[in-house]
């Protein structure tokens, strides 16, 4: 389902805008295993959600969306599940590249490169040096991603700079540790929407999501559209946002 440009606008008008929406796109296997589709299937769809979900995040004017496409654990998961997950990545960047940067879309990708597959990592690089310049959306793919690997990663990058003498450890607070994160200059997201049921994190951006707003989602990610989209934005609009302060007090009615 889809809304015109100008019933998205509308709607934009009347809620709270978040800068950062970040995505666990969780059920692809179940979503196909519900209909006795295998699990190709579900992945092949997932990735037309992908698709909408860009283009209703540039419909809604969100500056940053972040997806979950392939988590650090994922490669325990069988050789042929993964090699498909990898031959429909290289699909996407070589199908959708140039249609992302013609929407001005910027790509940027967090995790770990080290040990990638050659092909993987050339891609990857592609994607986001040709569309550097980017201004519109900034899309982040969170790929070969975890969350304490990125924490890990940042301490070791603080630690090396301390033993080197260009640091001193006093000077290391909350600020300068997110500046060591893989997903650094990225603003922390106000929102995270996970899809399928399953209401927990599971190892994604632990950092930034200190004062994210949570939304999970019964639907699997294939059947994530506009709507389930729209639908998400209406909650975290309808959310008092506090950072550990306490709720505006209620306005005093005055006597008649």
């Amino acid at each position: 389902m889809s809304s015109s440009p100008i019933e998205a606008s509308r709607f934009k008008a009347k809620r709270r805008e978040p800068e950062h929406v970040a995505i666990i796109m969780d059920g692809n296997g179940r979503w196909a295993q519900a209909r006795g589709l295998p699990r190709f299937e579900g992945h092949r769809r997932g990735v037309e959600a992908v698709r909408r979900t860009v283009r209703s995040a540039i419909e809604f004017g969100i500056p940053f969306l972040t997806v979950f496409s392939f988590s650090s654990e994922n490669w325990s998961r069988p050789a042929e599940e993964v090699a498909m997950l990898m031959g429909l990545l290289k699909r996407y960047i070589r199908n959708d590249l140039a249609d992302l940067h013609r929407n001005d879309v910027r790509v940027r990708v967090i995790g770990l490169r080290a040990g990638l597959p050659p092909d993987i990592a050339a891609l990857l690089d592609e994607a986001e040096t040709l569309t550097a310049a980017n201004r519109g959306l900034t899309l982040v793919v969170a790929f070969n991603y975890g969350a304490r690997q990125e924490i890990v990663e940042a301490a070791r990058a603080l630690a090396r700079q301390a033993a080197a003498g260009n640091l001193d450890p006093a000077a290391i607070d909350a600020d300068l540790f997110a500046t060591a994160l893989g997903a650094a200059g990225v603003p922390d997201p106000d929102l995270i929407i996970r899809t399928s049921g399953e209401q927990r994190l599971s190892n994604f951006m632990l950092w930034q999501a200190a004062y994210a707003e949570l939304v999970f989602l019964p639907i699997h990610w294939p059947d994530f559209d506009h709507a389930a989209f729209e639908s998400a934005l209406a909650q975290f609009s309808a959310r008092e946002r506090r950072y550990g302060g306490a709720s505006a007090p209620a306005p005093v009615k005055s006597a008649s």
